[in-house]
């Protein structure tokens, strides 16, 4: 892994210096971190660990390792290309500087956008569910609206408050899995839990049904690694982003993807995994078994602190990426339309609100979280393709060059992960499906106004 820089040419300041931007420059490398961390821990490991335990059967830390290298893979891919383009809409930019073919770019940018949308829809469902049952009993469908309404709030406010918001429910949310690993460690020193279900495979079938099953789980659990693509939406609110973006994928998926392991290791050592695939709270189940003097209460109230990062963060890339599709003309320019004084793209928090919304009213957080993994796994095929294809077109200043093999394997994973091998819920492909219809019709509108502008 290396930087490169054409010879003989002199380094110039990459494209994205803040008087290239409108975005206000407010994420230093310590925030970018933390942010990227905030971004992949949360719904993921704290909603959907009990239903990767339904699909794969007590080795739930099977799923989560080698989740953990397909993201180590393509984060490589996404370091390389944000460091040579720092510019917002990533995907999206990357595939149309690599294939110039219009539609291809609006699929693989609407793919992105409803992936961060179906993935904060999760969160909203998960926040309704088992977490704040500890609390009170309301319609989820309700607290799921309005949670997302306040988030858009706090969204529109400025990426400042909301950035700072995401360093302070990281922290919470870490401080909930040191909790799991801690009572871990506890277990291991007592002699606790039964450790005879690491081992355990409850996929239906041998051969080739065991290994679609195991696929299948891996494709759920990758819903935990989803966030490090985020980041490079906020690329153009980075300080020095050619620099400060490869140690923050890399540190963050790193971290989250160690706690991964560790927190489904302890899950299966101390609950059945039928238990814990009939619970939205699988976490807090593993508190209340393990007889440590956790309040439950209060472990909840992390929970929620922490599905609420993954929401807040889902929404801010979103809106993001309708403000740098509209800059490319991808999307109408009233989605580049940015707030007076807070200098947030109003337009593109309001939208994605509103689609949002219509996800949390319409489908359940197992769904919503495998057609995350699945949107993305098929842009993420397409981005390590993209990486290989753009090594045609040097830029000027340096950045990250990550070795040739780490895309190919890239694209390879990422592609079986997102193919009917993994076995996943005809309501996944159904939900994805009607998404792309949408997409379809909406890049058919936007393709005759602006040839109509054309001809005017």
């Amino acid at each position: 892994m290396s930087t490169t820089q054409p010879p003989g040419d002199v380094a110039s300041p990459p494209p994205g210096a803040p008087d290239d931007t409108p975005l206000k420059r407010a994420i230093g490398p310590k925030l970018l971190i933390l942010f990227v961390i905030g971004d992949i821990l949360g719904t993921g490991i704290y909603a959907t660990t009990g239903k990767v335990a339904g699909k794969i059967g007590g080795a739930i830390w099977l799923p989560y390792a080698i989740g953990f290298v397909v993201a180590l893979l393509t984060a490589a891919s996404y370091v390389e290309l944000v460091g040579k383009y720092p510019k917002a809409a990533g995907a999206a930019l990357y595939t149309q500087r690599a294939f110039k073919i219009p539609f291809l770019t609006f699929i693989v940018a609407f793919m992105v956008m409803c992936s961060g949308l179906a993935s904060a829809s999760a969160a909203a469902r998960a926040f309704s569910g088992d977490y704040l049952g500890e609390f009170m009993d309301i319609s989820p469908t309700l607290v799921s609206v309005l949670f997302i309404v306040a988030l858009a709030a706090l969204n529109l406010r400025g990426v400042s408050e909301s950035v700072k918001t995401n360093v302070v429910l990281t922290i919470v949310e870490l401080t909930g899995l040191l909790i799991i690993i801690g009572i871990g460690v506890a277990a291991v020193l007592t002699g606790e839990g039964d450790p005879s279900r690491l081992t355990e495979f409850d996929t239906s079938g041998t051969g080739y049904a065991v290994l679609t099953g195991v696929l299948g789980a891996t494709a759920l659990g990758f819903f935990a690694f989803v966030g490090f693509e985020d980041s490079v939406n906020m690329v153009e609110e980075t300080k020095d982003p050619v620099r400060s973006f490869p140690r923050a994928i890399f540190l963050g998926v790193a971290i989250t993807g160690t706690i991964y392991v560790l927190v489904a290791l302890i899950s299966s050592l101390m609950v059945d995994h039928a238990r814990l695939a009939e619970s939205s709270g699988p976490l807090l189940l593993v508190v209340k078994e393990s007889g440590v003097e956790i309040p439950a209460k209060v472990f909840a109230l992390i929970a929620l602190f922490a599905v609420s990062n993954s929401a807040l963060i889902n929404l801010m890339m979103a809106s993001r990426l309708c403000y740098g599709l509209a800059n490319e003309k991808v999307l109408p320019g009233v989605m580049g339309k940015v707030l007076p004084g807070r200098r947030t793209p109003v337009v593109g928090i309001v939208f994605v609100c509103l689609v949002a919304i219509g996800l949390v009213t319409t489908s359940e957080i197992e769904d919503l979280g495998d057609t995350t993994s699945f949107l993305l796994l098929c842009v993420f095929t397409v981005v390590n393709i993209a990486v290989l294809v753009l090594r045609r077109d040097p830029v000027k200043h340096s950045h990250f060059r990550t070795p040739t093999w780490a895309p190919v394997l890239g694209a390879i994973t990422a592609g079986v992960l997102a193919s009917p091998m993994a076995d996943r819920s005809g309501k996944v492909y159904a939900l994805a499906g009607i998404l792309l219809v949408v997409g379809i019709g909406l890049w058919v509108v936007n393709y005759f106004a602006m040839k109509a502008s054309r001809e005017a």
